[in-house]
């Protein structure tokens, strides 16, 4: 479920509150080899699927850590809505910490918490503290606070 907020200093009154989870998202190879390839991160743990049969121990390639911190914005657009908003800006990621591996064939889900907001000049910067659970796994992908400048709307 989808929660709909009605401008970005909404975000100042959940401060501690869980916005709930996205879908589920599946890693394929493919996605793996279009990362590697647009990151140059080619190891072969990530691609190289005959040789992760031979030595990973599930025998699969796992997918990239930034990999799965890049379907961040994806995923949270299906947790959260702002109706009248201006642009959103990436204002970086603290405390990033990878926990466990993600296999290829893995399903990821987005958690999201609001850990801080307060206004910044002309919008809301927002931290949310972000855990992409791996279906099935006691401990989660990673862990980490990001953070977004969210601009209010633009006069009309």
């Amino acid at each position: 479920m989808t929660v709909h907020l009605a401008t970005p200093a909404d975000f100042e009154t959940r401060i501690g509150e869980s916005l709930g989870a996205s879908d589920w998202f599946t890693v394929t190879q493919a996605h793996l080899d279009g990362f590697a390839q647009l990151t140059g991160d080619d190891f072969w743990i990530h691609v190289d699927v005959a040789r992760a049969a031979r030595e990973m121990p599930q025998g699969k390639t796992i997918a990239h850590g930034l990999f799965a911190l890049s379907l961040v914005p994806r995923m949270q657009r299906e947790i959260f809505h702002i109706a009248k908003r201006g642009r959103g800006l990436n204002y970086g990621t603290d405390r990033v910490r990878y926990t466990a591996a993600m296999p290829v064939g893995c399903r990821l889900r987005l958690h999201q918490t609001v850990a801080a907001a307060a206004r910044q000049g002309a919008g809301t910067k927002v931290t949310l503290r972000c855990t992409m659970e791996i279906e099935g796994s006691e401990r989660p992908a990673f862990v980490a606070d990001c953070i977004v400048l969210f601009e209010d709307a633009p006069a009309a």
